[in-house]
């Protein structure tokens, strides 16, 4: 009976697997992959952000309080007395053309420089005919800056609407009401007289000789000049080589004196056949003395 009871062995002891199950060494796989461990860090916390922001705002009395809110911080803020602009100061514009950028960019006093667009209220002063250039900016103390610059006028431009002012590109300025009011300026007239200023005010530097007998320059057919002087006198001069001419006129003039007599006008439109145009009492004084010598 002993010798059985040897012979049957006692059963071993389970012992348990230290290596990790499939699932657990996926997982732990998955926890080492660089993107699972970026999602699982700000995804997922976005996700539930997300979610629960949405959740908040699919209310709409929320939404008009946030709303409402901001409205109030912002207001709050852009009122402060150090963001208001009190008063606008325009330089280098005479009263008139400062009374016009006053008009072209109403501002109702005081107001917020947030509520100033600079950029709009430049462009609206650009495009007063007598405005050149400007910048805005604003200045500590609630004060709005406006620098201009001005055309400057060179030549009055008569046209079938009156009198205008023009600078050197031909570019209108203003109304003039009496050509008497400057004086000092050369009168030009005809159709695209502004186009060709640039010419006008070269042909009256050469001019200058004349004196006080200059009126004025007219465009004829939008091609070329004449000159008027007074006593009704003119000089016609060509499409090409216009201040030539007129240097050849003057050259005459101070050799013989050529426009001081009964002239009506000098042509000077074929360089090769200059042409001398006397007036009509002249003429007819010229004819009489022709019919006395021939008797």
């Amino acid at each position: 009976m002993q010798s059985l009871i040897n012979r049957v062995k006692p059963a071993r002891a389970f012992k348990a697997d230290p290596a990790p199950s499939r699932w657990a060494w996926r997982m732990q796989r998955l926890m080492l992959t660089p993107a699972f461990l970026f999602g699982l860090r700000f995804g997922v916390p976005f996700c539930l952000a997300l979610f629960a922001g949405t959740v908040y705002l699919a209310d709409d009395a929320r939404r008009g309080q946030i709303a409402d809110g901001y409205a109030s911080l912002r207001s709050s803020i852009q009122q402060r007395p150090e963001f208001m602009v009190k008063l606008m100061a325009i330089d280098g514009a005479g009263p008139e053309l400062a009374a016009n950028v006053r008009a072209a960019v109403p501002i109702d006093f005081p107001t917020s420089s947030f509520d100033l667009d600079l950029a709009a209220m430049r462009s609206t002063i650009m495009q007063l005919p007598g405005v050149q250039q400007a910048s805005l900016r604003v200045k500590p103390g609630g004060l709005l800056h406006v620098e201009v610059q001005p055309r400057v006028a060179v030549a009055v431009w008569r046209t079938q609407d009156g009198l205008a002012l023009i600078d050197e590109s031909g570019t209108y300025i203003g109304r003039l009401a009496h050509r008497t009011d400057r004086p000092d300026l050369p009168l030009v007239a005809g159709e695209a007289a502004n186009v060709s200023i640039a010419e006008a005010l070269d042909l009256l530097r050469v001019a200058a000789p004349l004196g006080d007998r200059l009126r004025g320059f007219i465009r004829m057919g939008a091609r070329r000049w004449d000159v008027v002087l007074d006593r009704e006198q003119r000089i016609l001069l060509p499409e090409t080589g216009a201040i030539q001419a007129l240097e050849r006129v003057i050259a005459l003039e101070g050799a013989q004196e050529v426009l001081t007599r009964d002239v009506a006008r000098v042509d000077m439109r074929l360089a090769q056949r200059p042409t001398v145009q006397m007036n009509k009492e002249a003429t007819q004084e010229w004819w009489r003395i022709r019919q006395i010598s021939g008797q």
